[in-house]
């Protein structure tokens, strides 16, 4: 059975930059393409289908590169970062 009463900790490596690369690369192809990024990239880290993602400018291929946790733990820290917290918790 398990225990809701306690916090796992989960231990996330340092800043990925690949991942960063990648989101920059899948926004901006996306938006040249006329999609909206933010959906698209929310579609693909939902439910691992790269459809969502479009073949311009390859980043299809480069944020398939990346595994989808480590994407959400740079989408993460980044939003802690501009929202002014210490992402190193």
């Amino acid at each position: 059975m398990v225990n809701f009463d306690h916090t796992m900790r989960y231990e996330a490596k340092s800043e990925n930059e690949a991942a960063k690369k990648a989101f920059q690369l899948a926004y901006r192809a996306l938006s040249e393409k006329g999609y909206n990024p933010v959906y698209q990239i929310a579609g693909y880290l939902i439910s691992g289908d790269p459809a969502y993602i479009t073949n311009h400018l390859d980043a299809r291929n480069t944020i398939r590169r990346i595994e989808r946790d480590e994407l959400i733990e740079e989408l993460v820290r980044a939003y802690a970062e501009q929202h002014g917290q210490n992402s190193r918790g």
